[in-house]
């Protein structure tokens, strides 16, 4: 799978009153269609002001081109910047701000739409698996992250109008989208000497698979309400390389009622330490929550969980949960994975610790992180899963028990649930017999280059341990995660191109797996005074596991160590 860093690429392009141009797949041109899809009506006046010069108003309320599209609060942002630097558009920040908030609210996103994208918003590093087949990578994905186009709903008029503008101004697009499409995506029936092209082949999927109208989008325009968000949350979060954290998350009210100001206090399950920060946040169309907040960082530690970040959350319609990321880093590759629940007076259940146990173990401790726990029980009031029954409890409070507990030798391997007081944590901790093998996270990753004029792109690796599921096989649906998995860590050549050393000048990757890239510019010390850049094996080595043979179990990942993103696309306003 193709590696994909969905924060750095734009959409290729918006929207544009000023330009129409032929299609590149031969079918009927943009100009050409008519509109089918009724429009939806804007209502802001300051939208109107700033908009409604280029884009005309008709008897319905609806201006040209906005009124049949719809996405996030990053894609309107694009948008309007992409109107001032072509069509001139004069717009001070105030209002550019206030047009965001309108539009993704009116021409926004229902949260089921948002949810499988926002991945995008996040900024997160991933192999994208929901790119359908070869055909749409090489129409979409091949320039930019498949996100892109999913975060944008459409008529079909305004689909074929994307296309259009990229042909125009991406000589590239043309190229793609006049290659056949996959022989497996040719219509049936169809005469095979008039083969049906990518383009041709996107702008259907893209009119069936992101409409303009849609279910969803209608019941949420109905639902949409002020936020009320202010209040106790409880926080779940976990950073790569540094463990699980469990935490409040405080709300307040800001200066409108769409608008937060926000404390939070987090505490290490691995070591006890505490990260504080503060910070802002504006919710965007009743549920999407796009925030700043920051700590006391350590100077020189760019994973420091006190730096400066910008939070992307996805609240539930509800109002009572929220998942997400809070991110950093000039690449963003440094970030906590949140989950917040509203606080009430119920108890909950937060985190088990210790995450993984063997079957057979007797005696063995369980700290119980939760709110609200009562202070009052037995071992019998614990259930702590098929096969494992709580014997004694060493220690009880509101916020954490300790309990000792015995797990049967025949305990099946596999998560179990936890429940205390009426809460239930769902998959608290795994149950195992072994470790049959190990892998490392992400499994492919990508780091920069910099230090002198351009930043530098950090990488941090995890080893995770794995019991094969009951088919017996490695890799499949039914494998245990049992945990991490205490390793030792090294780099190996990939070898792509003989004697050029990659290993040796890319960069150094430290005991806990953090990498940090070497600095860009030609290297006198390389052959061809070539560049820092060049591809790894990113190797774990177990200390304890071994396999069947008595070898200690090892597992890698691919790593690109790329030169800086000398440009880059991105929306930090929206969170401020």
């Amino acid at each position: 799978m193709k590696r994909v860093t969905v924060s750095k690429f734009g959409l290729l392009a918006l929207f544009s009153t000023s330009i129409l141009f032929a299609q590149a797949d031969g079918g009927p041109d943009g100009a050409l269609m008519k509109e089918s899809d009724p429009g939806i009506p804007v209502a802001d006046a300051l939208v109107k002001e700033k908009c409604g010069s280029c884009h005309a108003p008709d008897a319905k309320g609806n201006l040209s081109r906005i009124s049949w599209v719809r996405t996030t609060p990053e894609g309107w942002s694009q948008a309007i910047k992409r109107m001032v630097r072509l069509n001139g558009l004069a717009i001070t920040p105030e209002e550019s701000r206030a047009i965001v908030k309108s539009l993704s609210s009116s021409h926004g996103l229902a949260p089921q739409e948002a949810l499988p994208v926002m991945y995008l918003a996040e900024k997160r590093m991933i192999d994208e698996t929901n790119i359908p087949n070869e055909t749409m990578r090489g129409a979409c994905a091949a320039c930019h992250s498949f996100a892109q186009p999913l975060s944008w709903r459409r008529s079909k008029l305004e689909w074929k109008q994307l296309q259009d503008l990229h042909v125009a101004m991406y000589s590239q697009a043309d190229a793609q989208y006049r290659r056949p499409a996959e022989d497996s995506e040719q219509p049936a029936g169809r005469d095979p000497k008039d083969k049906m092209l990518r383009g041709e082949y996107a702008l259907g999927y893209l009119a069936k698979a992101a409409p303009l109208h849609t279910p969803e989008w209608a019941a949420w325009r109905s639902r949409q309400s002020v936020p009320r968000l202010a209040g106790e949350w409880l926080v779940v979060a976990s950073a790569p390389g540094q463990g699980r954290f469990v935490g409040n998350f405080s709300i307040k009210p800001g200066k409108t009622a769409d608008e937060f100001l926000t404390s939070s206090a987090l505490r290490s399950l691995n070591n006890g330490a505490s990260v504080n920060r503060n910070g802002a946040g504006i919710v965007y169309a009743g549920y999407s929550w796009r925030g700043s907040s920051k700590g006391a960082a350590v100077a020189g530690r760019p994973d420091d969980l006190g730096s400066a970040a910008r939070e992307t959350m996805w609240f539930a319609p509800d109002q009572q949960s929220a998942v997400g990321r809070w991110y950093w880093g000039d690449y963003q590759e440094f970030g906590l994975d949140v989950k917040l629940t509203r606080a009430t007076a119920a108890p909950a259940v937060l985190a088990v610790i210790p995450g993984s146990v063997k079957a057979g173990t007797k005696g063995a401790q369980f700290r119980i992180v939760g709110h609200n726990l009562p202070a009052s029980l037995t071992p019998a009031d614990i259930d702590l899963g098929m096969g494992v029954t709580a014997t004694r409890i060493l220690s009880a409070s509101p916020q954490e028990l300790v309990v000792t507990a015995d797990v049967a030798a025949g305990a099946a391997s596999g998560q179990r649930n936890v429940a205390v007081g009426g809460a239930v944590l769902e998959q608290a901790f795994p149950v195992y017999s072994k470790i049959d093998y190990i892998k490392v996270t992400p499994e492919t990753a990508l780091s920069r280059l910099g230090g002198i004029k351009f930043p530098k792109g950090y990488a941090q690796f995890e080893a995770t341990g794995f019991e094969n599921g009951i088919d017996g096989k490695q890799g499949t649906a039914d494998d245990i995660a049992v945990g991490p998995v205490d390793v030792t860590w090294s780099t190996q050549e990939y070898l792509a191109v003989y004697y050029d050393d990659d290993a040796k000048y890319v960069g150094t990757l430290s005991p806990a797996a953090l990498f940090t890239p070497n600095s860009e510019g030609p290297n006198p010390a390389r052959r061809f005074d070539r560049n820092n850049y060049g591809d790894i094996w990113v190797v774990a080595t177990a200390k304890a596991e071994k396999d069947k043979f008595g070898k200690p179990l090892t597992a890698r990942s691919y790593m690109v160590v790329a030169v800086p993103a000398y440009q880059k696309w991105d929306q930090p306003e929206v969170s401020q």
